[in-house]
């Protein structure tokens, strides 16, 4: 089975009609104004040599060789032996807030969706590790268990929205346990071991009115697994949009007085539980996601083995689409718009058959 190592590539094949088309539309233009000079007949006799299946044989060659230049860079593979290996990683758990406040367009296109983009951006930079979602608003529950399959793992959180949890509130302590149960913390058919290759990351807006937060930090520390949080918002605030069942926005949230209610970033409140978890704090902005400190200390947790798992070992093949592209283009480049006069293969042909 053939498998293509930037599958992504193969959308450049849409563009080959596209060409084909503009190539037809030129060729079309180009006869209607001939036409205005002389008729068929006369311009067979003005340009003798003149030939039809000629440039639609060079532009066939050309698109070919599009074709096949665009699969060779997206380097199709064939898979050649089963080998056995052995995954290397470590644990992470990924507690993302979906109270209200986090609607807030501070950051754009507003917290949760930023949030979620973090996570995507996370997930393209583990090798080997296993992720869980915890989601939390005035109550948390596991929205992914603990998997290295990040395709899963994103159409979970393509679905996650605010409207998963109906108790409002954002109580990050409760998350944090929730995030150790992920792990195995408390599992009657696991025996936990403490080892430092367990993470904690909470993303969240740090309006935490609900639980004590650093005491849940630091149980999990006294575990040894590290807690980092990621601030999402602008300490100056934002209101928090109001929608309707349509999804149509109809004002902003309001308090008792009707005063707009404005949520800000509790940076204290996140920069206080990272430091209670071993972590580190980091805000994410409009332009920088900020998260290349917690990178660093994923990779520098310790590496476990989870499991051996069969894989296949792919070889390259792009070499026979790429010479595959080369003959074409060397066909195109050797045949000529106009025939040859000065080689008549007609007459070559009929000597041939004569002299048998």
């Amino acid at each position: 089975m053939i498998h293509f190592q930037h599958s992504e590539l193969l959308w450049l094949l849409a563009a080959i009609p596209l060409v084909l088309g503009a190539w037809l539309w030129m060729r079309f233009r180009k006869r209607k104004a001939l036409q205005r000079f002389a008729d068929s007949e006369m311009f067979d006799r003005l340009i003798p040599d003149s030939s039809k299946w000629r440039p639609v044989a060079k532009i066939a060659l050309l698109l070919t060789a599009l074709a096949l230049l665009i699969v060779a860079v997206a380097n199709p593979q064939m898979g050649s032996k089963m080998v056995k290996g052995e995954r290397m990683g470590s644990d992470l758990a990924v507690c993302l807030d979906i109270s209200n406040s986090m609607m807030a367009e501070d950051l754009q296109p507003n917290r949760l969706e930023r949030s979620k983009r973090v996570i995507s951006n996370l997930m393209t930079q583990l090798t080997g590790d296993r992720i869980s979602l915890v989601v939390f608003a005035g109550s948390s529950f596991i929205q992914m268990p603990l998997t290295n399959d990040y395709s899963a793992t994103r159409l979970f959180l393509d679905q996650i929205d605010c409207g998963l949890i109906a108790t409002q509130g954002t109580a990050i302590g409760d998350a944090i346990g929730k995030g150790m149960e992920s792990l195995g913390y408390g599992d009657e058919e696991r025996e936990w071991q403490r080892t430092r290759n367990r993470a904690i990351i909470v993303i969240s807006d740090g309006e935490n009115f609900e639980d004590n937060a650093i005491e849940a930090a630091t149980q999990a520390a006294n575990e040894d697994v590290m807690v980092c949080t990621i601030g999402m918002g602008l300490p100056e605030g934002a209101p928090i949009p109001v929608y309707s069942r349509s999804g149509q926005r109809t004002g902003y949230k309001q308090d008792r007085d009707g005063n707009i209610v404005t949520t800000r970033l509790n940076e204290q409140m996140l920069a206080d539980i990272a430091h209670a978890g071993n972590g580190v704090y980091v805000r994410a902005g409009n332009v920088n996601t900020g998260f290349d400190e917690i990178i660093k200390r994923i990779q520098r947790l310790e590496k476990d083995s989870f499991e051996e798992t069969m894989f296949a070992e792919y070889e390259s093949r792009y070499q026979y689409p790429l010479t595959a592209a080369l003959v074409c283009l060397l066909l195109e480049v050797l045949l000529f718009e106009r025939r040859n006069r000065k080689i008549n293969w007609q007459k070559l042909l009929e000597r041939t058959s004569d002299n048998q």
